[in-house]
Parts: C-alpha cells; sequence; structure tokens
C-alpha cells in the first residue's frame, strides 16, 4: 500500500469531492480516480459510496481513515524529528566571554564542540560581565560567561569557577614580602581596575565599603594586560581572581587577601524565558559536561 495514495484517499475523504481533492492535490481527476480504485483493489472493498450528491465512507473506508490519520501523524513526527537532527547539526552561536578571564580553555571547549558538530559556526565577543548580561537580555548573544554577583530571575545560569580576588602588586612594593594582607591595610594605595562594564570593579567597591574606605582609582580600563603593565611600572595596585593572577608574566608579586576574603564566581548564563533551540541545549549540555570537570578539579 502506498503512503501517497493514502494520502489522497484522505484528501478525498476530507473534501467529499474527487473534483476538488484532485484541485488541492495538483492531479487530474481521471488520474485520481485510479488511484482511488487501486487502493480499493489492495484493500479487496470499495472505500466510498458514490452519489450525485456526496461521497460516504464504506464501512472499509471508515476502517482505513482511522488508521490512516494515524499512520500520517507519525509520518508528521517523523518528519519534524529528522528535519530537527539535520537542523541541530547547523548553527550559529554567539558567546561573550569577559576580558578578564583566560580564553584558552574556552577556545578548546569551543574546538571539542566544533569537532562533534562542523557546521556550527560562532561568533565570539569580548566585553565586560555588564555588558555581556545586557546583550544577553537584548537577544545580540546566546550565551556569554560573566561574573556572576546578583541573581537575575530571566537568566538561567551554571556557575563553574568559585575562586578568590588576590592582590596583585610590584615587586618593590612595601607589600611584596607578605603572605597575606587584610583589605583594610589597602586604604591609602593607588587603584587600577578594569571600568564600569566590569562586574569585578563592583565587588571590589562593595568590599572596601564594608571595610568603610573608598578605593583611590589612579587608572581604569577595560584590558588586562594594560594593568598588568602599569601595576609592574609601579603606578598602583590591583585585584584579581587567584587563576588570572598564576598568568601574569609581569614583575609583579601576588598576595593573598583576608579580612574579609572577597569571592569571584564564573558562571555561563543564558536567557530562561527564551525558546532554546536544538543545538543551543546541546551546547548547554556540552558546556556543563566540560565546566563540570574544573569544578572537580578545583
Amino acid at each position: 500500500m502506498d503512503i501517497k495514495h493514502l494520502r489522497y484517499f484522505m484528501e478525498v475523504t476530507r473534501t467529499c469531492s474527487f473534483t476538488n481533492a484532485a484541485e488541492n492535490l495538483y492531479i487530474t481527476q481521471p488520474a485520481l480516480s485510479r488511484i482511488i480504485k487501486s487502493l480499493e483493489a489492495d484493500v479487496g472493498a470499495p472505500l466510498f459510496i458514490r452519489s450525485r450528491k456526496r461521497l460516504i465512507l464504506t464501512d472499509a473506508g471508515n476502517v482505513l481513515y482511522k488508521h490512516a490519520q494515524v499512520i500520517e501523524k507519525q509520518l508528521q513526527l517523523l518528519e519534524t524529528e529528522l528535519a530537527s537532527m539535520i537542523a541541530m547539526r547547523k548553527g550559529h552561536i554567539r558567546i561573550g566571554l569577559p576580558t578578564i578571564v583566560n580564553s584558552f580553555f574556552f577556545s578548546k571547549l569551543i574546538a571539542s564542540f566544533h569537532q562533534e558538530y562542523p557546521e556550527v559556526t560562532f561568533q565570539l565577543e569580548e566585553d565586560g560581565s555588564k555588558r555581556i548580561e545586557e546583550k544577553i537580555m537584548n537577544g545580540k548573544l546566546d550565551f556569554g560567561v560573566v561574573v556572576l554577583s546578583d541573581k537575575n530571575d530571566r537568566l538561567d545560569d551554571y556557575t563553574f569557577v568559585n575562586e578568590k580576588l588576590t592582590l596583585v602588586v610590584p615587586s618593590s612594593h612595601h607589600l611584596a614580602e607578605k603572605q597575606e594582607v587584610a583589605l583594610h591595610e589597602l586604604k591609602d594605595e593607588a587603584f587600577i581596575m578594569f571600568n564600569q562594564d566590569f562586574e569585578l570593579r563592583n565587588l571590589i567597591l562593595k568590599a572596601c565599603k564594608e571595610e568603610n574606605f573608598q578605593p583611590r582609582i589612579i587608572s581604569e580600563t577595560s584590558q588586562l594586560d594594560f594593568i598588568e603593565e602599569l601595576v609592574a611600572s609601579n603606578l598602583g595596585i590591583t585585584l584579581l581572581p587567584e587563576s588570572t593572577s598564576e598568568e601574569l608574566t609581569a614583575d609583579v608579586q601576588t598576595i593573598a587577601v583576608t579580612n574579609p576574603v572577597i569571592e569571584w564566581n564564573l558562571a555561563i548564563i543564558w536567557k530562561s524565558d527564551e525558546y532554546l533551540s536544538q543545538m543551543n541545549k546541546e551546547f548547554i549540555s556540552f558546556a556543563r559536561d566540560k565546566l563540570s570537570h574544573i569544578q572537580n578539579g578545583m
């Protein structure tokens, strides 16, 4: 029994007319009549009672129509799933990465994903956490890696890094030989910071405020390399995450900060009230799996 012939039979049943069905199917009425006769031969019984006014299904026609509806729905599901599977192998993913984060790991993450889905393309943008969050909310990015602070109910997130901020000073600085410092000891220091697009800045300002002082900011930028160079040039001090401090190559020293410890949480975020494509769902699952290894290794 031909699936195409079943669809023709269903169209005749729906329209109760060979003429209308033939027009809808873009075939001639004699051709449609031959197809229905062929189907009746396969079934072994007439499918319609033909009259001048209308077509009526026979008992055999009713049974065939009932099962044909089920077959049609299954075919539609099959076509939808196949189309979804094919579409899932393709796509374009837009990700925001903060300047402060070492991008080496994320380049490996994206490369691994690309190996499994070679037809997926990526758009990577470097920016501060605030700007990345805004772009996700405005639909300009699909995902972002941000310093997580206040919870946004319209964003879902997965935290994969929990670190502390460390003090970075020039090697000639009077605190350079210390193993740890209390935050209030820095109240008279000159600070070099990331600009207002970076959530790290807010973390530092909030911690300093709780210690009853306002940091004296003498320079701010969006570039980690520039901050490192300014500190090494003895222009001031800065506070950076532990993993970032370990990557510094200039003539600087890193010192633990206590009283209080300033936590730095890194998360991947995406818009929670937005429909996620199958490809984006797959990327979230893939990223969670890979990023969990960072947590387990810490």
